[in-house]
Formats: C-alpha cells, structure tokens, sequence
C-alpha cells in the first residue's frame, strides 16, 4: 500500500476475528468473496494470542538444497535489511518449495526474536516451524502447516517477491489480517473501509438473526421460522441501506 493505515486503526481490527472481517469484506469489495485468503487449511500454533494484522514482508526457503547457503551465503544478512527497511507492523509470509515434504523449520526462538526485533509480530508458513513455546514467549504468532524438529539448509533464497502459501497468492505491502480461522489478504482499496464495515455488520447480525434465534424459546416451530424470515429480510435491508448489499443473509 502506498498510503498505510495507522496503527491506531490496525489495534481496532485485533479486536475481531478474521471471519468478521471477511464478513465486511465482502459486503465492500469488488472482487471475488471465492478469493483472497487461504483455500486450505493452516494451524494457528499460538490461538491464545488472538488475530494478527499487519503488512506482508515474504520470502522463499528451500531447506532441502544444501547448495543455497554456498551460492549466497550473505543472504541472511540481506534478507534482514530487507526486512528491517519496511515500516512495521510485519508478517512474514513464507513460501516453502519443499512443499509438500518437509526438510527444516525457518522459524524457532532465534528467528521469531530476530523479526520481533525488526518489528514483526507473526508468520504465515506452508512450512514447519518449531520451538512453539519460545516462539510464544518471544511474542511471535505463527500459521503453519505443521511442526518440525531441525532446520536442515533453511536459508533465504528470495525476498521481497510474491509467494504462495496455502493456495493463496500474496505480495509484499498487501495488509493481512490472520488467526485460528486462516487469513484474509485485503486488496489496497477496501482497507480503509473495511473496520466500520465488518463493525456494522456483525452489529447487524446481532439487532436481527441471532437475536431472532436466541430469543425463539417456547416458540413454536412455524413461529420460529417466521421469525428467523423476518429477521433474514430485516438483515438485508439494513446491508442494502448501509453499504449498497445485501450481505450473506
């Protein structure tokens, strides 16, 4: 993004999960709801740590390839000014090309405290990662594909260019909002509506259907439905006359 969001505004989106910010995505975006987050399933590792929010920094690890830390064996250090030349807050995604096998872990207590450093606060990997709870105490949230034990020759191979994760394209500077559920990859131009919507939205929900469901005791089965249609059209107009849609109800 060329004009970042300030963190005030980032401290808001932690407050709700990445559902309820798909929610108002979709009901503001112009593109596909089928796209723009992960399309398969990841492993929150720190779920007791809540959402993260912050903007993509990406690299590509190959730790099979012993020949990587010979042909640069600067990398590290350049992957790291890399990092640390983009204002923060960071996630790091990181693409591993021995998917589907696993060799090594980029991740453990010393990385996940470098990048905390240099003003990350969490990762999304199709790869492994390890030393769950230093990684936790360092205050370092991690999305992965599973756990590992070693490293192998994990090096940065490439930086700063678009990767794949979990069947999910993602560029450097796209802002990513992550937790239990997965992530979403929001595109520039919804960001800076995307709070109140999600907002509005899961007010909505609670003034209409689940208000209707949760107060349908001792009703009949046709009173309950009845209720819930109402409810569902109430829902509706309220998006139609909010944000120009109907919403997923």
């Amino acid at each position: 993004m060329t004009d970042k969001l300030p963190y005030s505004e980032l401290l808001k989106w932690k407050r709700w999960n990445t559902p309820t910010m798909y929610n108002g995505w979709e009901a503001i975006t112009k593109h596909d709801r089928r796209t723009h987050f992960n399309r398969e399933e990841t492993q929150d590792f720190m779920p007791q740590m809540g959402p993260m929010v912050g903007y993509a920094v990406t690299v590509q690890i190959e730790p099979s390839n012993p020949e990587h830390p010979k042909s640069n064996p600067n990398a590290a250090s350049e992957y790291r000014r890399y990092i640390a030349s983009i204002p923060g807050p960071k996630i790091v995604v990181v693409q591993d090309l021995d998917k589907p096998e696993t060799y090594g872990s980029f991740w453990g207590e010393v990385n996940s405290n470098i990048h905390r450093a240099l003003g990350c606060v969490g990762t999304i990997t199709d790869g492994a990662i390890r030393d769950v709870d230093e990684m936790t105490n360092a205050g370092f949230k991690a999305l992965a594909r599973r756990l590992c034990v070693g490293h192998a020759f994990v090096h940065p191979v490439r930086w700063g260019c678009e990767v794949e994760v979990f069947g999910c394209k993602v560029n450097p500077g796209q802002l990513i909002h992550a937790d239990k559920h997965g992530f979403l990859v929001i595109p520039d131009e919804d960001a800076p509506k995307l709070l109140e919507a999600s907002v509005f939205m899961d007010t909505n929900e609670c003034n209409t259907l689940i208000e209707a469901a949760r107060s349908s005791f001792g009703l009949s089965a046709d009173e309950v439905l009845k209720r819930l249609d109402e409810a569902a059209k109430a829902f509706g107009q309220a998006a139609e006359e909010k944000l120009k849609t109907k919403g997923e109800w």
